[in-house]
């Protein structure tokens, strides 16, 4: 059977007899029979007695049995074409899909044979035989995936949408490029029909179809790549500035292990305020710091780089922790006194195997000793930066070595459904059992408390550990102390305490020689300007030679130029000039401290810790 006509009906919609007339003559349709002109001029088509004719069971217009004129019970014959007003069933189908820029397919039956297909569709995938099935005539269907979903339709009789679908380019039409469609399948009813009377298609009833209009989607599909890629650039660009606020390595220690990680919150193209630092104070002591700036965006990030740099410039003068703390409150609320910040400021010491610590409303530091117990370092705690009006004090707690410690922000311990005293709870229990160097145990705390990179919060961890030295280690750690008793007298000893305690130690000449220098010039400033107890400790690490000197007065020494004819000043300039570094600081219970550095040169670090001189002819 040869199908002249088709027309597509949409589920529900009723099957009605056209009437045809001179007013609205059938129009010939591309690849399709011509139709008969219509029979009279009149406006409805009459019988011999002047009554209304009987609808046919086919009519010879483009859309057949789709439409019916309303009857008009008296119908008048003085109507003219012109006076009658257009309706939409004198439009033919194939106008109507003709013209529009989707893409239009129509098939019928089980198998998706091909009906039409307009010519949008013939530009993008080029001309189809009708009749065929769909994956003969339309095998980018199948590539497509619209095959099963055409089956779906007929089935369920529901539409079925599938969303940016690419075609790629020179898929047998003319597009040049790459393009993406979204494909909406309607169930239809596809009917036949043919020239007037024609028995052979009057008796076929309407088929089951499917009506497959393709819209492009390419711009807005680009559009949001586009969009896309800005955001992630965009993202980059702050998780940059976001590190770049951060220490881009961590000073290490000679007596800490330390690692930090820092891992940016959620998608957004947002800096975030989280940051972490740590700091050499020398004399073998660390600050270890860790803050929190609330809030995302330029601002968080602007208010927590000031604070970070400021924390190095405080550090610089070895003071307490709540001295830290107190002098940061107030250069907070000086910032922007409406940005809530936090921050947790320690120092450990090594000769004390203590941490000391104060902190403006951060979390608890947590420590672990030797024997895996985990307890947090809670007291004291005060309220967070810029508030003012609040005396913070410090708090202490051991770590000696074999222990370890974890300094935290609240994204990782924090969670919308749960209370944040839980999360801690959490990070205790994974901390027990947190193993190996610190940075490993920074990644298993982050997988512990279930971080991924779709987190929705800024998350900084810092992790230190005081190993125990042992084997060749424990060789290049040594320290010796002396107490000094006894007034002026007490400086020969000193020295000859030194030259004792740094020949032991197979010092190079010159080291030795500048090291006791440096201690006789401690001492003896000790000696004048300061009050009992008095004490020297020597102290070497697999880096470095530390002289320092301790007294029960809290008057800082500074470095003066004296003048030639002085007699005394010159103490603490002669160690600025031939030690590597010098400092001072007071000590808690009151008293102060003065120490310099030496640095060890590569050979005296590692092969004379096992007794070997320096120059091998020195045997």
């Amino acid at each position: 059977m040869i199908f002249t006509r088709w027309s597509a009906r949409l589920p529900g919609t009723q099957r009605r007899a056209a009437a045809r007339s001179d007013r609205a003559a059938p129009r010939p349709a591309s690849g399709l029979a011509a139709a008969p002109p219509a029979p009279a001029p009149s406006a409805v088509p009459v019988g011999a007695d002047d009554t209304p004719a009987p609808p046919t069971g086919a009519t010879t217009g483009s859309v057949p049995a789709a439409r019916a004129e309303p009857a008009d019970p008296a119908p008048s014959r003085e109507l003219t074409p012109e006076a009658l007003p257009p309706t939409v069933d004198a439009l033919s189908v194939h106008d109507i899909l003709g013209t529009i820029p989707a893409l239009v397919a129509v098939l019928y039956g089980p198998e998706h044979r091909l009906a039409y297909v307009n010519g949008a569709y013939a530009h993008v995938f080029g001309a189809r035989p009708a009749g065929h099935t769909a994956r003969e005539a339309l095998p980018e269907l199948d590539e497509l995936g619209l095959l099963p979903l055409m089956d779906q339709v007929l089935r369920s009789g529901r539409p079925r949408t599938v969303k940016s679908r690419k075609v790629p380019a020179g898929t047998g039409g003319d597009r040049s490029r790459d393009a993406y469609y979204t494909f909406t399948c309607t169930p239809v009813e596809v009917a036949a029909s043919g020239p007037a009377p024609d028995p052979e298609v009057a008796c076929v009833a309407p088929r089951k179809g499917v009506l497959v209009f393709g819209a492009e989607v390419t711009d807005q599909i680009e559009s949001a790549e586009r969009l896309r890629a800005s955001e992630a650039r965009q993202r980059e660009a702050a998780v940059t500035l976001q590190r770049s606020l951060l220490p881009q390595e961590l000073e290490q220690p000679d007596d800490l292990r330390v690692a930090a990680t820092y891992q940016p919150g959620g998608t957004e193209a947002a800096v975030g305020g989280d940051w972490y630092d740590v700091i050499t104070l020398g004399a073998g002591r660390t600050a270890l710091v860790i803050g929190d700036v609330m809030g995302r965006g330029v601002r968080a990030a602007a208010v927590m780089g000031q604070l970070r740099t400021a924390v190095r410039a405080y550090a610089r003068l070895d003071l307490p922790p709540h001295e830290i703390i107190q002098l940061l409150d107030g250069l907070a609320a000086e910032i922007d006194a409406s940005q809530i910040a936090t921050c947790v400021y320690a120092v450990h010491d090594p000769n004390e195997g203590r941490l000391v610590y104060s902190s403006a409303g951060h979390l608890p530091i947590l420590v672990r000793d030797a024997d895996g117990t985990v307890r947090r370092a809670g007291e004291p705690t005060g309220p967070p930066l810029g508030t003012g009006g609040w005396l913070h004090t410090s708090g202490s707690v051991p770590l000696g070595p074999g222990g370890s410690a974890v300094l935290y922000t609240d994204g990782l311990v924090e969670r919308r459904d749960k209370d944040i005293d839980d999360g801690v709870e959490a990070l205790e229990r994974a901390f027990a059992g947190a193993a190996g160097a610190p940075d490993i145990v920074c990644d298993r705390l982050l997988r512990s408390l279930g971080i991924t990179a779709a987190h929705d919060d800024d998350v900084a961890i810092l992790v230190l550990q005081h190993p125990e030295r042992t084997g060749h280690d424990a060789e290049l750690f040594h320290n010796a102390a002396l107490e000094l008793h006894g007034g002026i007298e007490a400086a020969p000893r000193a020295r000859a305490f030194a030259s004792g305690v740094l020949a032991s130690w197979r010092f190079s000449p010159e080291l030795h020689d500048l090291g006791v220098l440096a201690a006789s010039e401690l001492v003896a400033n000790s000696l004048q300007h300061g009050t009992p107890p008095m004490r020297l400790r020597l102290r070497r690490t697999d880096r470095r030679l530390i002289v320092e000197v301790t007294d029960g007065d809290d008057h800082l020494p500074r470095r003066r130029r004296a003048e030639p004819a002085d007699e005394a000043g010159r103490g603490i300039s002669i160690v600025a000039t031939i030690a590597s570094s010098w400092g001072s600081r007071r000590t808690p219970g009151g008293g102060k401290a003065v120490w310099c550095e030496f640095a060890l040169p590569h050979g005296q670090s590692h092969g004379q810790a096992h007794g070997q001189p320096q120059n091998p002819a020195a045997g």
